[in-house]
C-alpha cells in the first residue's frame, strides 16, 4: 500500500512562492488509479513526489508501512517504485535490449527482452538492437518505456499523461497495453490523464484541483460525476468546465 500523509509543495513563480499542492492526504492500495483534473492541478507534481523526483516541503510517505519520504529516487527505485515520464528520455549509443536490460536489474536474454517488446505491441526483432534515439517516434517511445517497467515488475507503476504528444494510432495501442497491465499486473499502477477511455478502465479515480483532493473511490462512484457531455466529441470535468478531447 502507497500511503501519503499531508503532503505539501510550494515552488517559486513569477508572482513569487506558489502553493502547488496542499496537505494531500491518499491511500493507495493496489490496482489501476487515475488521477485527473484540470491544468495546473498538481497532478504531475504529486506523481514526480512519490516517485521521489521532486520532494515536498512537509509530509510523510509510506510504502507498505515503511517510510520512504527521505529517500532518493535510486533508493525508491529499489524499493519497487518506477515512473515514466510525458516524453520519454532519448539514450544515444543506447539499445532498446541495452535499456530493458537494465531496467531488469539483471542480465536478460534476447528472448526474454523480445518478449516484453511482444507485450507493448512492437515487432520484437525490428527493435530489439536498435537506439534510443529520435529515430523511434513517441508512440514507439513510450512503449518501449512501458516495456521497461513490465521488465522491473514493480510494485508501484507511474506513467504521468502517458498520451502525451502521440497520435490517435498509438494512442489506441497504448490504451490496448493498459488494458493487459490491468488485467496481468499483481501491483499497483497509477496514471496521471484526462482521457476518458483510461479513465473508463480505473479501478479507482483521485480528482486532483486546486492543489487539492477534491473526490476520491472506485469508478462506478466518481466516473458518473466526472464526466458531462457537452457535444458529440467532447468531455468536460464536471466541476471545472475544463474540455478533454477525446
Amino acid at each position: 500500500m502507497l500511503e501519503l500523509k499531508n503532503i505539501s509543495f510550494r515552488a517559486e513563480g513569477d508572482s513569487g512562492e506558489k502553493e502547488i499542492l496542499k496537505d494531500i492526504n491518499l491511500k493507495i492500495e493496489g490496482g489501476f488509479n487515475v488521477i485527473t483534473g484540470p491544468n495546473g492541478g498538481g497532478k504531475s507534481t504529486l506523481a514526480k513526489i512519490i516517485a521521489g523526483i521532486i520532494t515536498p516541503v512537509s509530509g510523510q510517505i509510506l510504502l507498505d508501512g515503511e517510510d520512504i519520504t527521505d529517500m532518493s529516487v535510486t533508493e525508491r527505485a529499489n524499493k519497487g517504485i518506477s515512473f515514466a515520464f510525458q516524453q520519454p528520455v532519448h539514450f544515444k549509443g543506447l539499445t532498446v535490449y541495452d535499456l530493458i536490460g537494465l531496467a531488469a536489474g539483471k542480465k536478460i536474454g534476447i528472448n526474454e527482452a523480445c518478449d516484453y517488446l511482444s507485450q507493448v505491441g512492437l515487432c520484437a526483432r525490428e527493435y530489439i538492437n536498435r537506439e534510443v534515439n529520435s529515430s523511434l517516434s513517441g508512440g514507439e517511445l513510450k512503449r518501449i518505456e512501458i516495456a521497461t517497467v513490465l521488465a522491473r515488475s514493480t510494485k508501484v507503476s507511474i506513467f504521468d499523461e502517458p498520451e502525451a504528444g502521440i497520435d490517435l494510432w498509438s494512442f489506441n495501442n497504448l490504451i490496448n497495453v493498459f488494458e493487459k497491465m490491468h488485467e496481468t499486473s499483481g501491483g499497483t499502477i497509477i496514471i496521471i490523464s484526462h482521457q476518458e477511455r483510461i479513465l473508463n478502465i480505473a479501478d479507482n479515480i483521485i480528482i486532483l484541483s486546486g492543489g487539492s483532493v477534491k473526490a476520491m473511490g472506485a469508478k462506478a462512484e466518481i466516473l458518473p460525476e466526472l464526466l458531462g457531455t457537452v457535444d458529440a466529441g467532447c468531455r468536460v470535468l464536471a466541476d471545472s468546465g475544463k474540455e478533454m478531447r477525446k
